[in-house]
């Protein structure tokens, strides 16, 4: 086990993995709080059009899967907002035509040879020295931007109403937020890819909300969580010969269930 330290690529990939746990711990929360799940998958999974659109296009694959999530993260903010009956529904049209635009986009690229599983998977190989800047710079601005809203956020999470009549901007904050899932959800599709990631993001989540009960608690849990997560993740993987992705949410499945039973043994 220990010879992997020394590859450069599980290097990058543990690197990779602290970075986006930051992101992950400190947003997740926050998601599950305002359960914002559904809006989120639907995000994931719609961003794989920007990924068919980069393909076909010829340009960023990033570029593209950010400019998707963004899309999509505004159009779900807006309808969430002016629908709320109709969210579902419409979150759900969103999720289908992004995975399907990004299906169609991807079979008419002519000779493409990109591994779209790793999109969809993860994959540690996909992790090069401009993804741990580009995770770096991210972690930064959802550090600030939590930091300076958190009181806002609180608020937003468990009394939205109130939260709006002392004059908090909760329209815009749910827009933040789910723009703030949106570039989560890009960066971390290159180590669990876009079909797991929505379980990275409630799991730590779900076990941090049954120990600790402050949102900040919450979230210093849920980062720790996400970090041990990955890392085991990474190295089981490594250790068998396994996707990366699929690791990780092994991992933090098992990770879940046995701090679950571990509360509720010590419950009694």
């Amino acid at each position: 086990m220990l010879e992997a330290l020394g590859l450069p690529f599980f290097q990058h990939a543990l690197i990779a993995g602290v970075l986006i746990a930051v992101a992950i711990g400190l947003i997740g929360p926050l998601t599950m709080a305002n359960r914002m799940t559904f809006m989120s998958g639907g995000i994931a999974h719609a961003t794989y059009g920007g990924v068919g659109a980069a393909l076909f296009f010829n340009f960023s694959i990033l570029a593209g899967a950010a400019a998707a999530a963004l899309v999509a993260s505004a159009l779900i903010s807006f309808i969430a907002y002016r629908y709320a009956h109709r969210a579902d529904t419409a979150i759900g049209i969103v999720w289908a035509v992004g995975m399907a635009l990004g299906v169609i986009l991807t079979d008419l690229t002519p000779g493409y040879n990109v591994d779209l599983m790793s999109f969809l998977f993860g994959s540690i190989l996909a992790v090069d020295i401009r993804d741990l800047w580009y995770m770096a710079g991210f972690d930064l601005v959802v550090i600030v931007l939590v930091g300076y809203f958190y009181y806002d956020f609180m608020a937003l999470s468990f009394d939205p109403v109130f939260a709006r009549l002392q004059g908090v901007k909760t329209q815009l904050l749910h827009f933040l937020l789910l723009t703030l899932v949106a570039m989560t959800v890009v960066l971390a599709m290159r180590l669990v890819g876009l079909i797991m990631v929505i379980a990275l993001l409630t799991m730590p989540s779900f076990s941090s909300e049954r120990f600790v009960r402050s949102l900040g608690g919450m979230m210093l849990f849920s980062v720790l969580l996400s970090i041990l997560y990955i890392l085991l993740g990474l190295f089981v993987a490594f250790r068998f010969d396994l996707s990366s992705g699929a690791s990780v949410i092994l991992v933090a499945a098992f990770g879940t269930i046995a701090l679950f039973l571990m509360k509720r043994v010590f419950a009694k």
